[in-house]
């Protein structure tokens, strides 16, 4: 690897009083650090020389003597081929506990700490989905028209209430056995690749659950900040840029607390910092994983995130890392991307952040009823600030998370405002992510409860009434909802027009939004009327983008446009047409 110096955490007894020796030749062991707990050390070794295989260090402590051995795994292969998820890719976000369960034998799986077992009836609790579930689902999802599955965390939350979301980890090496084991997890991963489905891992630098051993035995007291007390954040993501932001607030955010139960780490801490990038690189060699989504990461250190950023890319620089940038305004988002031109700070190195500013406007630009400034205008202006992005390929463009209302907030009886809005997200600028069943018409709001937004998708368990993943266990709506987005989603599939082409567009006029994708001679036009009334449209004022061109073919009907004479649009019609 491109970086040589190398950390093992060793944690024991008492083990800090011991002498450590490194019996392998070609391995330097450089330097051993006792930490503040009695229980740590953090040897560095020089991998310079290394080759493959086991690493023999003994451990001395006064007449006992005690030989450990850590193996050292070739490569499986070169750095440059691991390639990242690109504007090429649409992303597949899903809950692994609320997906599918096909292995009912780890639902109730014995943990230390968590004493809850499966309650599907309860929207907080568990519900038992697992990889194997999502194995057994991975030819739906590559038959949808998806290119990259972003699973939210996967590894070990031991956590009282059950912690069924994965983000409050208690172990970073280990997937969740209520899930499955590494090696079930990068056996999905091979199996995905098999499909052409690239994977994202979701990953948290933030915080760690409350019962992690650092917890309950810190190796140095400044590992978490404000580890004596909880101080909760303040959540103002704005003091990155904020030219009058007090000190207190700065310091609120970065070292604050989300809730008691996610003890806040301190990456300033250095040896700390080194575990979690290399806790990286190692599931990145380890599992082949496509890409990174790292968590609410303006709350994070910026100069280890930044550091931790520019190790990953060097090492492997055709990947991809998506950062959690949740603010709802363009100049927040755009700030936090690699070399941002307003940036005048620590550069993040980050290469994708998302698009929280659509995402937020989404909802009221395609359910407005409106001619005038707002509706389908919304977006129109908020992509007349992409400016501000230094690359505006490497956004993620969504219109639902885990962490949002449904986009759907209640199942629709016409589906024109839904195909208008899909059809948006994957023709615009950016990485779309779909959300899961989204393409069923799953819906809902919060009200209180995330897990009303994160309901188990219907057929993934034995028992259920519905089985969605097939067309006989959907309705009649149901399947045109999918039959459409997967005819639009594998259209999008290895076309160029979309994804590496420039983008023009028109301010909309009485409710119709038109826009033109074009790349080597070859444009894509989308025409959204976004009122439900009809509009009739003249080609006179679209004259610079229909040069030498007579007509265009609609991909999802196939019909025939002449661009000839005036164009009548029926009530929420939506068009994509090539020429």
């Amino acid at each position: 690897m491109r970086t040589s110096e190398f950390q093992i955490m060793v944690y024991g007894t008492n083990i800090g009083n011991a002498k450590v020796v490194c019996q392998t030749p070609g391995v330097l062991l450089k330097s051993v650090v006792k930490a503040e707990s009695p229980n740590y050390l953090f040897l560095y070794l020089d991998l310079s020389h290394a080759i493959p295989g086991k690493i023999d260090l003994l451990f001395k402590q006064g007449k006992e003597k005690k030989t450990v051995s850590y193996e050292l795994k070739a490569r499986t292969a070169a750095p440059e081929s691991r390639k990242g998820f690109t504007t090429a890719d649409v992303l597949y976000l899903l809950m692994p506990d609320r997906f599918s369960n096909a292995n009912s034998e780890n639902d109730n799986q014995k943990m230390k700490y968590c004493t809850v077992n499966v309650n599907r009836s309860d929207p907080g609790s568990r519900h038992g989905g697992d990889l194997a579930g999502i194995k057994q689902h991975l030819d739906y999802i590559a038959d949808l028209g998806v290119t990259a599955i972003w699973l939210n965390p996967v590894l070990e939350n031991d956590m009282p209430g059950g912690a069924y979301h994965g983000y409050a980890i208690t172990d970073f090496y280990r997937i969740d056995p209520r899930l499955g084991t590494n090696e079930d997890y990068k056996n999905l991963i091979c199996e995905a690749h098999q499909r052409g489905l690239k994977v994202v891992m979701d990953m948290i630098f933030n915080h760690c659950g409350s019962e992690h051993i650092w917890r309950k035995d810190s190796p140095f007291k400044d590992w978490f900040n404000s580890p004596d007390k909880l101080i909760q954040t303040n959540h103002a993501k704005n003091v990155r840029y904020d030219p009058y932001a007090s000190d207190y607030d700065k310091k609120n955010l970065y070292d604050g607390w989300f809730v008691e139960s996610m003890p806040d780490l301190n990456q300033r801490n250095q040896h700390l910092a080194k575990y979690l990038i290399q806790n990286s690189l190692w599931w990145i060699e380890y599992a082949e994983i496509d890409g990174i989504r790292q968590d609410t990461y303006p709350y994070t250190d910026t100069s280890m995130m930044s550091e931790w950023c520019k190790d990953v890319m060097i090492e492997y620089p055709n990947f991809n890392i998506v950062g959690e940038i949740w603010l709802e305004n363009t100049v927040g988002g755009a700030i936090w991307q690699a070399h941002s031109h307003l940036n005048k700070g620590v550069d993040s190195e980050l290469k994708t952040v998302m698009d929280f500013a659509l995402m937020n406007a989404s909802f009221d630009a395609f359910n407005q009823e409106t001619n005038g400034e707002n509706g389908l205008s919304r977006l129109y202006d908020i992509l007349g600030l992409d400016f501000l992005y230094q690359d505006v390929n490497n956004l993620l463009v969504f219109f639902e998370n885990h962490d949002t209302e449904r986009f759907l907030r209640e199942r629709p009886q016409d589906l024109s405002v839904f195909k208008q809005a899909y059809a948006f997200l994957f023709t615009t600028r950016g990485i779309p992510q779909l959300y899961y069943g989204a393409e069923i018409l799953m819906n809902g709001e919060k009200k209180g409860n995330d897990g009303n937004v994160r309901l188990d998708f219907p057929g993934g368990w034995k028992n259920d009434s519905v089985n969605a993943f097939t067309p006989e266990g959907r309705s009649v709506i149901q399947n045109e909802a999918f039959n459409y987005m997967r005819k639009l989603l594998n259209w999008r599939k290895n076309n160029e027009v979309i994804a590496k082409g420039s983008l023009l567009h028109f301010k909309p006029q009485n409710g119709v939004y038109v826009y033109l994708r074009s790349y080597n001679g070859k444009k894509v036009l989308a025409i959204l009327n976004g009122v439900s009334t009809k509009n009739i449209i003249s080609w006179d004022k679209y004259a610079e983008i229909l040069i030498g061109a007579s007509s265009g073919k609609d991909v999802m009907t196939g019909k025939t446009v002449s661009f000839e004479k005036e164009l009548t649009l029926a009530p929420r019609e939506t068009l994509i047409l090539e020429f």
